[in-house]
């Protein structure tokens, strides 16, 4: 009888290798996974920045995808032998003897665990694979083949929820950093001429006007513009520059025209170089563990030593059981369950939270780092006193300014029109035809001549600064504001304070934050001068902070304060944050941000505010005392099993009862967040979470 189910098992596992080669050699249909998603637009940057070959770009595709579908059909092949295994074993219940046709199934999908546990030999080293080799050949040889079956059919669930929970920290955090214009002008000859953007080159001269992108690094040799730089260095008003001014690509145009002598170009540019680096930081947060994955893999050694102890005490069987109380496979699965749980309910409040392993750093962090502009401030200004001269009003002054501001886009014109509708103010139409944008506006508005604009654009127009406004614009300046003049007729008739405009709720969050046990300290860095810097600092009751920063060194901040023993909570947004955001434990950005800096942090508050921070510690520490029950839950089962194993004869099949026990209780705690209140956006914990405000 053994030897005609041996010979069974034989014919079907050589059945089974034959459907296999059926499949890779296209003659049965094969899913596979193949979405555009997972191969994140890499080759897409890749040949743009660095012109890679067409026909070597095919090959590495062709290469990537053969490796990519053999991958997931060696996954489906693991599926059907694992459940191929366990459903021959629940036949052997009601068919004696079945059971061992699926021995050669079992042998098929553990061949990666016994390769892997073998090289760990070879290294003197154990894992928690060596644990489930030694059980799973236990089993075998004891002839328990249901048990051998089931544990296979658990750690396949639990590799299954855990490249759930990862997928989101493994998709792609390359997206290209600013859109590359198809085509760029350049001077040729004395004549502008169209090429394709990827053949600029050093030294071209390219044009740029209004509303354009700038395509290079590089320096303006003819022309005057206003350009704002907000992607790169964060602050909101726009820089005004002119003949021998260095600028820098990804950065916008808002009105003038110039010609720009290329510099840097394609992989060489100054954004281009940001990205590099995240490329070389990529695996930083990936080396991270979850807590779970740590206490059992902690607990592999104890488990080998118990079970050699047990050896000779309780036989072969008890030792086997002994091992297998070691609770791996079951926190591998819980852990993610609650994770994507707690996922789900910072969702329902506008939090994102793109990595699982957030919930345990955040548990870790004692110093919060924040980025200035469009963090902490808006990247809107808004209107602070009116200088007037002469016998013009402040309603005049703001009138002619509106007037001439009522056609651009930029935030300092967004603040003048705001303030022009607040006080319910008519704005005159005029002459389109005389409209003239450069360091300023020039237009004619009742058959008057209205120039709004620095006090540098008043000069170059012939125009003297009355001595009010000269020193009102050295007073600005120091403090980090902008003051805006206007002009009629060439007089100067006032000017116009734009100040920052703190976040509302900037003041609130900081307290509560500050109110938490683990949070020693605060800092604040900003691309910003020094005074405005600390006078922000003062504002908000913050105690550090770092002024004049560029992108790279807001990264090296960050490592300094490392060095220094500090776990990072990093809260920022735009570009120049993004490798700030990617070196920090903990990196947290808003909707609204750049690109790379929504894809590189880890949560994403989704109302654009920081109204919901506090509120992001307050599901962590949920999180933290769920897990802990939950731990407690799963590690009862396994010391009532070494109890029982050593007390009462317990043998493998009564370690598994009381482990799958331990499990759906585990499984229970983790789904106890969302099982308190049912209906969507009304859940206990959330209500509970929410009113916990001082």
């Amino acid at each position: 009888m053994i030897f005609e189910a041996i010979a069974l098992g034989g014919i079907l596992y050589v059945g089974y290798q034959e459907y296999i080669k059926s499949m890779e050699e296209g003659e049965l249909p094969v899913k596979t996974n193949d979405s555009p998603e997972i191969k994140t637009g890499i080759q897409d940057k890749v040949t743009q920045m660095f012109k890679e070959d067409s026909q070597q770009i095919q090959k590495s595709e062709t290469k990537y995808e053969l490796i990519h579908k053999n991958a997931e059909k060696k996954k489906m092949y693991d599926f059907l032998a694992i459940w191929s295994a366990f459903g021959l074993c629940l036949a052997g219940f009601v068919y004696p003897g079945v059971a061992v046709l699926s021995l050669p199934f079992i042998m098929y999908a553990s061949q990666e665990t016994f390769k892997k546990s073998y090289e760990l030999i070879k290294q003197k080293k154990v894992h928690v694979s060596t644990l489930m080799s030694i059980t799973i050949a236990g089993c075998v040889i004891t002839g328990k083949f249901f048990a051998a079956s089931l544990i296979l059919v658990v750690i396949r669930a639990a590799m299954r929820l855990m490249e759930k929970v990862v997928q989101t920290s493994k998709q792609a955090l390359f997206d290209v950093v600013y859109q590359q214009p198809e085509k760029v002008w350049i001077v040729v000859n004395q004549v502008e001429t169209e090429i394709p953007f990827n053949d600029l080159g050093v030294d071209d001269i390219v044009v740029v006007q209004a509303g354009e992108v700038i395509p290079a690094d590089g320096i303006i040799v003819e022309g005057i513009a206003s350009i704002d730089e907000h992607i790169l260095t964060g602050e909101a008003r726009p820089i005004e520059k002119e003949q021998g001014d260095g600028v820098f690509a990804a950065t916008v145009i808002l009105s003038g025209k110039i010609y720009i002598k290329v510099e840097k170009a394609g992989q060489d540019c100054t954004v281009a170089k940001i990205t590099n680096i995240l490329n070389n930081t990529i695996d930083y947060k990936s080396t991270q563990q979850l807590r779970a994955q740590t206490l059992s893999d902690n607990l592999v050694k104890p488990a080998l030593i118990a079970g050699g102890v047990a050896l000779p005490i309780v036989g072969f069987s008890g030792a086997l059981a002994v091992i297998y109380t070691h609770p791996k496979n079951k926190m591998m699965v819980i852990a993610p369950t609650t994770i994507l749980n707690y996922t789900n309910i910072a969702s329902q409040q506008g939090i994102l939270i793109k990595d699982g392993r957030t919930f345990e750093l955040l548990q870790q962090v004692d110093t919060i780092v924040f980025d200035k502009t469009g963090t902490l401030t808006e990247e809107q200004p808004h209107i602070g006193q009116i200088h007037c001269c002469s016998h013009f009003s402040e309603e005049e002054v703001l009138v002619y300014a509106g007037a001439a501001e009522s056609k651009q886009t930029h935030p300092l014109a967004k603040a003048i029109l705001k303030e022009v509708k607040k006080r319910q103010l008519s704005i005159p139409s005029f002459d389109e035809s005389q409209f003239k944008a450069g360091y300023g506006v020039l237009v004619v508005v009742d058959g008057k001549t209205v120039h709004v604009g620095s006090q540098r654009f008043m000069e170059m127009s012939g125009m003297t600064i009355p001595g009010i406004l000269a020193k009102q614009q050295q007073i600005s300046h120091e403090e980090g504001d902008s003051l805006v003049m206007v002009a009629v007729d060439h007089q100067v008739i006032g000017g116009i304070e734009l100040l920052t405009t703190i976040r509302e709720e900037a003041r609130k969050v900081i307290r509560q934050l500050k109110r938490r046990k683990n949070i020693k300290s605060m800092y604040i860095i900003s691309g910003d001068h020094e005074i405005p810097t600390k006078k922000l600092a003062r504002e908000l009751g913050i105690d550090h902070y770092f002024a004049q920063c560029l992108p790279e060194k807001k990264a090296d901040l960050i490592e300094q304060l490392q060095k220094e023993g500090h776990f990072i909570c990093y809260i920022g947004d735009g570009i120049n944050d993004s490798i700030a955001l990617k070196k920090a434990q903990v990196s947290i950005s808003m909707r609204g941000a750049s690109t790379i800096a929504t894809d590189t942090a880890q949560i994403i508050l989704l109302d654009s505010g920081l109204h919901h921070l506090e509120l992001v510690f307050k599901i962590a520490d949920e999180f933290h005392s769920n897990m802990n029950t939950t731990f407690a839950i799963m590690l009862t089962p396994a010391l009532l099993g070494l109890c029982g194993v050593f007390l009462m004869g317990f043998g493998i099949s009564q370690v598994i009862f009381l482990n799958l026990t331990g499990l759906l209780l585990a499984a229970g705690n983790s789904m106890r967040p969302l099982l308190q209140t049912p209906g969507k956006n009304n859940l206990k914990l959330l209500n509970s979470l929410t009113e916990k405000e001082t």
